[in-house]
């Protein structure tokens, strides 16, 4: 069915948050969001927004109309840009904003993003994600011994951007359940260390292609990763096969998978080199 005027119809009921799987997502675009409810239909009124008959004005309702429950299900379908600028334009939608519930799940796809402030870190957060996939990524997973002053000052840019965003989740967030990290190559056992103590309810624990990850990380979750339930080291060369090992060994009810990792090549520093060279021409001697 056409429509003469720029919004969408969407099958919205009053007591919507219950049905948050089955209702598709509103629609928006530079005129209208047009919000149907039983009775009247609310309009969020946007820059390229053209006059409306006054028949359908008189029907419809401001989007501040809707009760909470109603607008925390429209700021939901809101990536974290979208829901702060939505909250900039008055008091109540920065209250939805800043509603705990609103912020159970976050995900990120650089270390940028966790500077942009636009979202929320309290005990409602469940489910964590970072995942970088750049070609930076192999830049910081080069030995630090070995970076040359180019790699190092992209490095320096970021290097502890991801680490001094975990120990605020570790200080903020106990109810923590879910952590998934890939790409992160500058975050350390002890900060993996202090995140398991601080968040005793974690249940999986993902690591990929973490390089600065090493058995000690394993050895924090044998003593403090009593609700875990899933962990997984895929491509951490720095963890071995005796690590894994005790992990199965002290915490068999723990599903355990890392992908390659025991079999990548470790970490070894310039002086760790030279001592096993001359031990090694010392023995070509005798």
């Amino acid at each position: 069915m056409h429509h003469p005027y720029p919004f969408s119809i969407l099958n919205f009921c009053t007591s919507c948050w219950p049905k948050i799987n089955s209702i598709p997502a509103p629609y928006m675009s530079s005129s209208l969001l047009v919000i149907p409810t039983p009775s009247r239909t609310a309009l969020i009124p946007g820059p390229g927004a053209c006059q409306l008959p006054s028949t359908l004005l008189r029907s419809a309702m401001h989007i501040t109309q809707l009760n909470r429950e109603c607008l925390l299900h429209l700021f939901s379908f809101l990536d974290k840009n979208s829901r702060k600028s939505l909250a900039k334009t008055c008091h109540k939608l920065l209250e939805v904003f800043q509603d705990p519930m609103l912020w159970s799940l976050l995900n990120f796809n650089s270390p940028v993003e966790l500077q942009k402030h636009n979202f929320l870190l309290g005990p409602a957060l469940k489910y964590l994600s970072i995942c970088w996939y750049s070609e930076r990524v192999k830049v910081c997973n080069i030995e630090d011994w070995l970076k040359n002053s180019f790699q190092k000052d992209i490095c320096s840019r970021h290097e502890n951007t991801v680490t001094d965003f975990l120990l605020e989740v570790g200080n903020r967030c106990p109810n923590l359940l879910s952590l998934t990290l890939s790409g992160c190559g500058h975050v350390t056992d002890d900060c993996l260390l202090l995140l398991l103590k601080n968040c005793p309810s974690l249940k999986t624990l993902k690591l990929e292609n973490c390089a600065r990850i090493t058995d000690w990380t394993l050895e924090a979750v044998i003593l403090y990763g009593g609700s875990l339930q899933t962990l997984h080291v895929d491509f951490c060369r720095n963890i071995t096969q005796a690590g894994l090992e005790r992990v199965k060994e002290k915490c068999p009810s723990v599903t355990l998978r890392a992908e390659r990792s025991a079999n990548m090549i470790p970490d070894s520093k310039p002086e760790k080199k030279l001592v096993f060279e001359k031990w090694s021409r010392k023995l070509a001697q005798l």
